[in-house]
């Protein structure tokens, strides 16, 4: 079976956007189950995660076919920009999860936790399929390990190495500009054709996030050195 070059191109962004966005992933797991004996950790973590990743993969499909409507990839592709822009600035979010010493009820908290803050995966691994259901499945099946085993180990090195963070928003804000120059509805209305002009549009608005982010960060740190 031969894959193309766009195939994989396309697995390798929503592998990395799962990585970058599901750093939260440990934390809700570590949270949710902290009160179960040790015996039953293992089993909440299994059936949690499970329930949590077939989730974000039906999410993603219905995201996919709502993108066939005119100015959705336009709203999609907005909504990545920010979330481009927030992965930038928002370093110290509190996760607030409650635990449970029943196996069931935090295997619920798990899925239901990770439902109410994957929006930003979702839309993204949709964005980056291209459309491909298969993909979606794929990608997110690999990313799975990853996410149960490393992501403290992933936020602690993102922590370390703040360009990691860079590279990041650059593949959300650069998936987000493109999911926005393939809405037809809205390459209409601006009299654009796919070619030079929207790849230098697309890479524009990722630079731009970028740089807005910088410069928040920026400012966020000349105020903390001075009230220091």
């Amino acid at each position: 079976m031969t894959i193309s070059l766009e195939a994989l191109l396309a697995l390798w962004k929503i592998i990395a956007i799962d990585i970058i966005l599901s750093g939260d992933n440990a934390v809700v797991i570590a949270m949710a189950t902290r009160k179960l004996p040790k015996h039953q950790q293992n089993l909440a973590i299994f059936w949690g995660t499970g329930g949590a990743v077939l989730l974000r993969i039906v999410f993603a499909t219905v995201i996919v076919f709502l993108l066939k409507i005119p100015f959705v990839h336009l709203a999609g592709g907005l909504l990545l920009l920010l979330i481009a822009y927030k992965v930038l600035i928002e370093h110290n979010e509190e996760t607030n999860i409650q635990s449970s010493d029943r196996l069931i009820k935090a295997i619920a908290t798990i899925i239901a936790a990770d439902a109410v803050m994957s929006l930003d995966n979702v839309v993204a691994i949709a964005g980056a399929s291209e459309g491909h259901i298969g993909m979606i499945a794929f990608g997110v099946a690999i990313s799975i390990p990853i996410m149960i085993f490393g992501s403290k180990a992933i936020m602690k090195i993102m922590e370390k190495y703040r360009w990691i963070a860079y590279i990041g928003s650059g593949i959300l804000a650069w998936t987000g500009a493109k999911m926005m120059m393939e809405d037809e509805g809205f390459m209409r209305f601006l009299h654009f054709r796919e070619g030079p002009l929207t790849y230098a549009v697309s890479a524009g608005l990722t630079v731009f996030v970028l740089a807005a982010g910088y410069i928040t960060n920026k400012k966020a740190e000349s105020r903390e050195g001075t009230i220091v």
